[in-house]
This record gives structure tokens, sequence and C-alpha cells, in this order.
């Protein structure tokens, strides 16, 4: 067995799993990036490593500083996580909307939690903005006290994915990899690992796959950013290009409604025994829409973001799916 000195060394190297019935569907080899395997549950522990280990290199983070981000969740509970284990505090600001399983994660984990109502970017309330300030002004009582992740225009966050998440599918795959797709919340990841996949082969086709209620697909797809419908899932789309999303080379891009993404939730764990969040609905429907484009015999890759078990009170909550307009699956509808 590995041995390591700490956490932080079981962060990433995650392994991919064949998605049988989205392969068998799409006559492709569909492979999901198990990132929900990481220590803090998530794909956002890669940035928090990589925003933490460059803010130290550049003097941004001193010994007996406070983390301060603002965020849905993942990336403050990786950065708890990180923070933990090199001797930082964590602030965390959020929107009040975000799922109560990751606000008591982040409790759990110790990190201080500040929760505001959620409203536009453009609102100077809004928790990336609100954490800025609280940030600037712990610096400012006492200089260095304070780092401000500022995950969405930071790019250590994408430059972390590309030198870790896509070396790691290209050689999982021996470099078999035709197509890689995700959703973008800050762009880190789609951005890090198209770039590390292009380096090795400009031909590997680049999609994001955008919910309802962003408005990065319209962006994409014909040069205006629109924000259209709405979605349940946390974390992902937006209303603007951050610098990681500036920094993504994207061939096409998908819009994924929940009405696709949720039914997909269930059959994921039903038919393969992967629970998982409703950002993995939208990515494994953006591989099989990237898959019918290129056709059958290529390789997509896409990844498997966090649990279900973050999101149980609505993903698995009957009721609060018929509000949203959703179809229940048989399960939920058991009497035990």
């Amino acid at each position: 067995m590995d041995t390591f000195d700490s956490v932080l060394e079981t962060i990433g190297r995650t392994p991919l799993i064949k998605l049988r019935a989205a392969s068998a569907a799409t006559g492709c080899e569909i492979l999901g990036k198990a990132e929900f395997l990481n220590p803090g549950g998530s794909v956002k522990d890669r940035a928090a490593l990589g925003m933490v280990r460059e803010a130290e290199r550049e003097g941004q983070l001193k010994p007996g500083g406070t983390i301060v981000e603002g965020t849905a969740g993942n990336t403050g509970i990786g950065l708890a996580l990180v923070g933990n284990a090199l001797g930082y505090r964590s602030i965390i600001v959020m929107p009040k909307t975000q799922s109560e399983e990751k606000i008591q994660t982040l409790r759990a984990y110790g990190a201080e939690v500040r929760l505001i109502p959620a409203v536009p970017y453009r609102n100077p309330e809004h928790f990336v903005h609100v954490s800025r300030r609280l940030a600037e002004s712990m610096n400012a009582s006492r200089p260095g006290s304070a780092f401000w992740a500022n995950q969405f225009d930071n790019v250590a966050n994408s430059r972390f994915h590309e030198e870790t998440t896509g070396p790691e599918i290209w050689t999982q795959t021996d470099g078999r990899v035709d197509g890689f797709t995700c959703a973008m919340g800050t762009g880190g990841t789609l951005a890090g690992v198209g770039r590390a996949l292009k380096q090795h082969n400009p031909a590997v086709r680049i999609a994001l796959s955008d919910p309802g209620g962003s408005g990065l697909f319209g962006h994409y797809d014909r040069g205006e950013i629109a924000v259209e419908g709405s979605s349940i899932t946390e974390g992902i789309g937006n209303s603007r290009i951050t610098e990681n999303m500036a920094r993504a080379p994207i061939d096409t891009a998908f819009r994924i409604e929940d009405a696709d993404a949720i039914p997909m939730v269930f059959r994921l764990l039903m038919e393969e025994g992967l629970c998982l969040g409703g950002s993995s609905g939208i990515n494994v429907c953006g591989a099989i829409r990237l898959a019918a484009d290129l056709g059958p015999g290529h390789t997509i890759v896409t990844i498997l973001c966090d649990s279900g078990l973050r999101y149980g009170k609505r993903l698995f909550n009957p009721e609060f799916l018929i509000e949203k307009g959703l179809d229940v699956p048989d399960f939920l509808r058991r009497k035990d």
C-alpha cells in the first residue's frame, strides 16, 4: 500500500470509470474521471491546492494567515481541507441558496461560513465581491493576514488542471482520447484540461456542457452571453467570462437541460452504482452529445464532480423534484 505524508498528496490521480450504458448507447467509450474520490469529495480540491500552493510561493499567504473565498461550496470545502492541513484558517462566503449539506460540511471542517443572499454578479453584494472586500479589510488592519483565493479569475486554478488533470487523462487513455467535455463555473477544469490535451493532440475536441440559467452556451454558440432557463445544479454556469474561461480552447458547446441531466443522475445511480451530483448529470449528457457528433469508435472523457449525497435534500426529495417540474424516479416513490 502507498503511504502518504499528508492528505494533500491524495488529491488527484483519480481513476477513469467506463460508463457502460452511455458507452453502449453511443458506440463510443465514455469515461468518467472520478473526481468525487478526492479527499474533500470533489474536483474542486485540485483548484484549492493549486491556488494555495501558488499563493504560498508568491508570498500572498503567510504562516498563520487566513484563506478567504466566495464559493458555491465545493471550492470552500477544498480550501478548508487544504488550509487545515497547512495551518491556515478559512472564511467562506456563500449564497444562502446552496445545499444544506455543503454548509454543514464546511462547518464540520472548521471553516467560518458567512451566508448571504444570492444576487447577480453585477450586484456589489454578490458573494465574490463580498469575499474580496472582506479580505481587503482584513489586510488593511493587518497586512498580509488574508489571502483572497478568487477562484474565478485566479489562473492558478486552470494552471493546476493543466499540470495534473489533463496529463492524467492523456496517460490513462494511452493518448487515445478524442474528446473532453464538462460544465464551467470558474472555467478552471475545462480550460486547464483542454489546454493540456490539445498540447498533445490539437485534434482533441473540447466541448462545453452548459446548464440552463447560464449565459455561457450563448457566448460560445453565437457570440453573446444570454441567460436562458434555470437549473437546480449548483456551482456551474456563469453570466460572465472569467479569466480562467478566457483561456479555454473550446471547439463546441451544448445546452443541457435539467429534464435530461437529472434523470441521468438517477440512471448513473441505478445502472452504474455511482451516486453523483447534478453537475455530473450535465457532464455525462454532454459526453453523449459529443459522442453523437464524433460518431462511434471514439473515446470521450468527462468529469464526475462530486457525490449526490451533497444534495440529498433536493435530488432525493420527491416534493422538491415535483416542484421543479422534474420526474421522480421509481425508487424514490417506493414505500419502505
